[in-house]
């Protein structure tokens, strides 16, 4: 692994890209189960959220680095759903206070967040993603151990309030139709930053990972940074 994909990694794992609280998974389970399904089912080794015949469907909040060991392992017999859930929308609850809305807001762009671990994910032609954009409830309790930036409190449940919008990813191509319609031709990770309103660090990652699925491609670099055109 080179230099750069550890610092891009590292900044990743200080964010926002997991959301690993079991209400949150079990909320969003029915809306995948079909009448017949096997749920929690046992399959060479592990446990997949839901089994149909011909496909195998994974409800995933916590990282997609976590799911390696289950995809090198089954995706080579199996077609897979992979669920991601990405918080767009978040209320926050916390004993003897009134419901406020946190001033962060995430969008479809923190997939990328996941992705830049395992960048090919998506290259696979028995794997699908979809991306579920929710607002949601997140449960805080006082705890003294916290580090300062969360003001004492630590997250003890995230809760569905509501599905927003789903995007839909069969191939890695379908990616690129995340790059903003108004980019120039040749960009740098400034321009797809204030396209996509996203902060910097995010569109590096997304650059990284188009890159590497060969959807677009360097072409020069210049003091403003390193200059990309679609494939």
């Amino acid at each position: 692994m080179d230099a750069r994909l550890r610092s891009i990694i590292a900044s990743t794992n200080q964010g926002i890209g997991t959301l690993n609280e079991g209400s949150l998974h079990a909320a969003l389970k029915p809306r995948y189960t079909r009448p017949g399904d096997e749920l929690e089912a046992p399959l060479d080794g592990f446990v997949i959220d839901i089994r149909r015949p011909g496909l195998l469907v994974e409800i995933q909040t916590a990282s997609f680095h976590a799911m390696g060991p289950k995809l090198d392992a089954l995706l080579g017999a199996h077609r897979m759903l992979v669920v991601h859930p990405i918080a767009v929308e978040t209320y926050l609850q916390r004993p003897g206070k009134k419901l406020r809305k946190s001033p962060k807001r995430q969008s479809v762009y923190q997939l990328f967040d996941e992705l830049v671990s395992i960048p090919t994910l998506l290259d696979h032609p028995n794997l699908s993603l979809e991306v579920v954009l929710v607002s949601v409830l997140r449960v805080e309790a006082p705890d003294a151990k916290t580090r300062r930036g969360r003001r004492g409190y630590r997250t003890v449940d995230t809760q569905l309030r509501e599905v927003l919008g789903v995007h839909r990813f069969e191939t890695a191509r379908d990616l690129a139709e995340l790059l903003p319609t108004a980019l120039p031709s040749c960009f740098t990770t400034r321009d797809l930053a204030e396209h996509a309103r996203v902060p910097r660090p995010l569109a590096q990652r997304m650059t990284y990972c188009l890159r590497f699925l060969e959807l677009i491609s360097e072409v020069r670099r210049s003091r403003s940074g390193i200059h990309y055109v679609r494939a």
